[in-house]
């Protein structure tokens, strides 16, 4: 199942890096619905892969593909050690996290608060660049705290670009790094748009896409017409259906036929048991598929049913089967 199309058009509409969500049980999710959305790990620490598991927190599906690697950190020799285990574990793409504003990512000196710090992020990428044979990008934020100028932002991408980063991916958002909760940072600072559609303007030979408060493919669309990708995240993790259509009409990728809500989750079914035998709780799982049937009836039941009864002993696939039987087929 993996995309034929090339990474560059896979990258007209991505699935955001979420911390807690875009797991690999979600991301299999995701990949039964729509073959050529490039998905995105959640962001995962230089310290963690060269001091934990790095097996876990690597581990995913080939059918995964299209996929990119978020890593959080500053350090340029410990990014590039970290990039070339993602390359050498498969992914599609090396993204840098420069727009996390919660205080455990700025007591580590990364996420948004690099943005501050260009020279360095600019090493950063320089140094992964010179790791891998992947494409190396970096998601940020319009700016944090005072430092909001356009000014400020373009200061951030000539030095960043100038060590090789060809893809940038803006929040169209500034972060408060004090004051607002990680939260509160995903709502409060208002939406600029017009910002991340100038820089387009003033660097078209960079690959820019935009992220933040998209919730359609209409609205996809409408931005396509000014920037060259688009992120979704929330949206799509409370309503994964949301990409039913997305193949056919974000990617021209025409199909005759779109598997049910029903038909996901009997996809799904083969893989969730191979799962638990490796010791996943169903619960781990069926936490990001209480979405699926969201808007259609039965789906309050759908939602009760998982969350009452994924956690017991005794749960298994049939608690999906017995889930599934009460949602009517559409």
């Amino acid at each position: 199942m993996s995309s034929s199309l090339s990474f560059i058009e896979s990258r007209k509409l991505s699935v955001a890096p979420m911390l807690d969500w875009t797991d690999r049980d979600f991301r299999y999710l995701l990949r039964l619905i729509s073959k050529h959305t490039l998905l995105y790990t959640e962001m995962v620490t230089t310290g963690a892969l060269i001091h934990g598991d790095r097996q876990r927190f690597l581990a995913h599906d080939a059918t995964e593909y299209p996929l990119a690697l978020q890593l959080g950190g500053s350090d340029p020799a410990a990014l590039a050690e970290c990039a070339k285990m993602g390359e050498d574990a498969g992914y599609s793409e090396i993204n840098l996290n420069v727009g996390c504003p919660s205080d455990r990512v700025q007591s580590g000196s990364f996420g948004a608060c690099l943005m501050a710090e260009p020279q360095l992020v600019a090493e950063g990428v320089a140094a992964m660049k010179n790791a891998v044979n992947i494409p190396v990008t970096v998601k940020t934020r319009l700016g944090i705290d005072e430092q909001d100028s356009y000014q400020f932002l373009t200061d951030f991408i000539d030095a960043v670009s100038a060590a090789g980063c060809e893809t940038f991916i803006l929040h169209a958002r500034k972060a408060w790094l004090k004051g607002l909760s990680p939260k509160e940072n995903r709502d409060v600072p208002p939406l600029d748009y017009e910002r991340v559609y100038q820089i387009k303007k003033d660097y078209p030979e960079l690959h820019i896409d935009i992220n933040g408060g998209i919730h359609s493919l209409v609205e996809v669309q409408e931005h396509l017409k000014h920037v060259d990708g688009t992120m979704v995240g929330r949206a799509i993790y409370h309503d994964p259906y949301l990409l039913a259509d997305v193949d056919n009409v974000i990617f021209n990728q025409r199909s005759d036929y779109i598997l049910s809500r029903h038909e996901v989750i009997e996809a799904m079914l083969p893989y969730i048991e191979q799962r638990m035998k490796q010791g996943r709780p169903l619960k781990s799982i069926t936490r990001h598929l209480l979405g699926l049937f969201q808007g259609q009836p039965g789906a309050r039941r759908w939602r009760r049913h998982l969350s009452e009864n994924a956690h017991l002993p005794d749960a298994g696939i049939h608690t999906l089967q017995q889930a599934l039987s009460l949602v009517d087929k559409v």
